[in-house]
């Protein structure tokens, strides 16, 4: 399980540090094998390989009238692996989907990542603590 929220800076050539906490179990889990896509809330998603391999298969398995997540989430899959530094290439093209230039903010979702660039999510968690609480939430004990 990945948790916690890390505020890194993607270097010159594009490349993203793994904090150290998660790159032991990214090492032993995966053997350092990652796949990288977009979200559609505009942040990036960071899968160990046999995770990656899991949610991929129940994309695919979408209907036909989920063509546009399928190709969100699939078109969009980058296989990259840690170097001996634990540093993960982020492509280009998948920064600039982000809107990722330096700041970052990496968030450990469970089974995956997020990666955001830092004013976005500064600016998506602010307005997501000013609205109203989900009800879903509502009967949810603290």
């Amino acid at each position: 399980m990945f948790q916690g929220a890390s505020s890194l800076n993607i270097d010159g050539k594009g490349r993203l540090s793994v904090p150290t906490r998660h790159r032991d179990v990214l090492l032993s889990t995966a053997a350092g094998h990652l796949t990288l896509t977009r979200h559609p809330h505009g942040c990036l998603m960071i899968f160990p390989r046999p995770e990656w391999e899991k949610f991929r298969d129940r994309v695919a398995q979408l209907p036909m009238s989920a063509l546009w997540p399928k190709r969100i989430f699939l078109g969009n899959a980058m296989d990259v692996d840690m170097d001996a530094t634990g540093r993960v290439l982020v492509s280009p093209e998948l920064r600039a989907a982000a809107g990722i230039q330096r700041d970052t903010m990496l968030l450990g979702m469970g089974n995956h990542f997020e990666l955001w660039d830092k004013a976005t999510y500064d600016g998506q968690e602010a307005k997501a603590m000013q609205g109203e609480m989900l009800d879903v939430l509502k009967d949810f004990s603290f």
